[in-house]
């Protein structure tokens, strides 16, 4: 099976394609898409072919999925970028891949989203059955350009679609876990987060690429959301006297349930905690 994998110098694409490369069997193959050709060796001397090209580009895409069985679209845009951009490549790229891949006749697409689509929580662990409801603090076009791209990729005819909503990704050196306190500084000290190793991200989204029987949308998160508090003393930053005082608003805000993914593909967090991940030193 050829595999092309985009967004592959990001935070999760960067740690994702040597995995994928470390699963490959004899007959698989990986295929990224870089648009610098110097960020592209390191890919290339693992093992990876390499096609240079812009996702927005539709001679890019033609030639990136060529030949390809299957996607892996983790490219995206994140908070923080103009609202254009969020949308030109988190909805209107990931769907004109999506048309690129069935014009080449990609049987299998998994497109990496984000449990921030959920919008505000339902007061319990949110499932893949809950309807996207726009709001909440971490609204915005980053999550609506996702849930948009999901819309868009489920829709089409002829394409095997499946999507994985990551909880907040942290570890192996990412700088996630200290960002986070950009928000949590102005948190109830009993506010959540749901988050997910790099290691578990990976180990879910070859899941949903290799099961025969995948389908549809599933939650890849870990077992313990951190609190506010956890978030202060994983950064060694002192937790401000005013958090004790705040309510959270909406404390199943971004929660997932991680059932449907552990029942039908057999997944189990190798990081269950960050915790955990703190003792092993993967952080």
């Amino acid at each position: 099976m050829l595999t092309l994998v985009t967004g592959t110098t990001g935070e999760v694409g960067r740690r994702f394609v040597p995995r994928l490369l470390q699963q490959a069997g004899p007959e698989d193959e990986v295929r990224v898409l870089v648009r610098d050709a110097a960020r592209g060796e390191r890919f290339a001397e693992l093992g990876a072919q390499v096609v240079i090209g812009d996702l927005r580009d539709a001679e890019a895409l033609g030639k990136a999925v060529a030949g390809a069985d299957a996607v892996v679209n983790v490219a995206a845009a994140f908070r923080g970028v103009p609202d254009e951009e969020a949308r030109a490549v988190n909805a209107d790229a990931a769907l004109e891949l999506g048309r690129a891949a069935v014009t080449a006749g990609v049987r299998r697409f998994v497109q990496v989203s984000t449990n921030l689509v959920y919008g505000t929580g339902r007061g319990r662990p949110l499932t893949e059955d809950d309807p996207v409801v726009p709001g909440g603090p971490m609204w915005g076009a980053y999550s609506e350009s996702k849930g948009e791209a999901e819309r868009g990729l489920l829709a089409l005819d002829g394409l095997d679609v499946r999507i994985g909503r990551l909880a907040f990704v942290y570890g192996e050196g990412d700088a996630h876990l200290a960002q986070a306190m950009m928000w949590a500084g102005e948190w109830p000290a009993m506010q959540r987060l749901q988050m997910v190793h790099h290691a578990d991200v990976a180990q879910g989204l070859l899941r949903l690429l290799y099961a025969p029987g995948a389908a549809g949308v599933y939650n890849i998160a870990d077992d313990a959301p951190v609190t506010t508090v956890d978030l202060h003393r994983l950064n060694r930053v002192p937790v401000p006297d005013e958090a004790y005082g705040k309510t959270d608003p909406d404390p199943w805000f971004g929660i997932t349930s991680t059932a449907r993914i552990r029942r039908e593909l057999g997944f189990r967090p190798l990081f269950p905690s960050v915790w955990t991940a703190l003792d092993a030193g993967a952080l």
